[in-house]
């Protein structure tokens, strides 16, 4: 057993959990999809009855059944619209292997250590995220395809070799969670949480019990992904250390706060006193961490203790990371040269390019998140 493996009892609980919420949401599909199917087959009794008493002349028997019929139908359409939820569209810029050729082998080295299969696609968004997604594909062995996303100041964030741990983190996922059955139980999980959405966007009242499964669910879900977080930090601890990883955690915690609580509202306070002025916060970006951040001035703000300490919905809090990992958040890390700047130098000005211009088209409309003052956006 690998030193910073989570504890068996854990590994047991989250396969456990999982598995339990993959049936759970199996039975919940089918059982969706034999009532939509029981609705539809009613609809057509319903006509064939309204029919035949319109042949017999009795028009309030006609009524009741185009009445009947009517109310299966909506029941119907809004079963069929709950079962054919699609999963989130791929987001981002797709990123072709031929523009950043050793990106893409530090994903093949890392895939081959990870005993996972390479990826099929890697996008890149505005956010301050790395995920990895999977959606059903076709045949065999490529059934469910895998996405890598990154996030454009995440690159700028980190160094090549932080951002090497935070891509280990992910490959972790796939490596300990989401290969064969588990893959297919994960996108399970997910089609009934959106088909529960869907649901009780429409019928929130007529179904109480179904609202009581749907919190049920979705606390299980949330307890199950901080488990999985563990597991997957256990994976990249094994692929570049503890240490590293420890250092990567620390780092991005520290810099997402500085662009939430310093960089973004700067930026919005300057497009606010001139509206005319060519604020390009993403081609800046790079320059703000290099000129403007400062892991002392950060770590002094009251607000960041909180955040590490407290617990997010899908994540468990930055120090019980590290306790886990065994490594000290006192350790700061040491600057270099960021991921943005080593793996796509080339890329960087096209890329922020595209996010400046969704992200003053965003701002012109003030629904962008990141422009939203933060009253707003804890409302929203």
């Amino acid at each position: 057993m690998h030193p910073f493996e989570p504890r068996r009892s854990l590994s047991r609980l989250r396969a456990r959990l999982a598995r339990r919420l993959a049936w759970v949401a199996l039975l919940g599909l089918l059982s969706l999809l034999v009532l939509t199917l029981a609705l539809a087959a009613g609809v057509l009794l319903c006509a064939a009855a309204a029919w035949a008493a319109i042949g017999d002349g009795e028009p309030g028997r006609t009524l009741a059944w185009v009445c009947a019929g009517l109310l299966c139908l909506v029941f119907t359409v809004i079963g069929a619209r709950a079962l054919l939820q699609a999963g989130p569209r791929p987001e981002g810029i797709r990123l072709p292997r031929a523009a950043a050729e050793d990106f893409f082998r530090l994903l093949d080295d890392l895939a081959r250590r990870a005993g996972v299969t390479p990826l099929e696609h890697v996008r890149v968004t505005d956010q301050v995220n790395a995920s990895v997604a999977q959606r059903p594909g076709f045949g065999g062995a490529r059934a469910l395809r895998t996405e890598l996303l990154i996030g454009l100041p995440l690159v700028h964030c980190l160094s090549p070799l932080q951002f090497a741990a935070v891509l280990a983190h992910e490959f972790g996922h796939v490596s300990a969670q989401r290969q064969g059955w588990g893959g297919w139980a994960a996108w399970l999980r997910a089609a009934w949480v959106r088909a529960l959405d869907a649901l009780l966007g429409v019928l929130p009242a007529c179904l109480p019990a179904l609202g009581g499964h749907a919190d049920r669910f979705c606390g299980d879900m949330l307890r199950l992904a901080r488990i999985e977080e563990f597991e997957a930090d256990a994976v990249a601890a094994r692929l570049v250390g503890p240490a590293l990883l420890g250092e990567t955690l620390l780092a991005l915690s520290r810099k997402t706060h500085f662009l939430q609580h310093d960089y973004w509202p700067r930026v919005q306070a300057l497009r606010s006193a001139d509206a005319a002025s060519a604020v390009r916060p993403f081609r800046e970006m790079g320059h703000a961490f290099a000129a403007g951040f400062s892991h002392a001035v950060v770590a002094a703000d009251p607000t960041l203790a909180l955040d590490e300490a407290r617990a997010g919905c899908f994540h468990p809090s930055l120090r019980r990371r590290l306790r886990a990992l065994r490594v000290s958040a006192a350790a700061l890390p040491v600057e270099a040269s960021s991921a943005a700047s080593h793996f796509f130098a080339g890329l960087l000005p096209s890329l922020a390019w595209i996010f400046d211009r969704l992200w003053w088209e965003g701002a012109r409309i003030r629904r962008h998140p990141m422009v939203m003052p933060a009253d707003e956006r804890e409302g929203a």
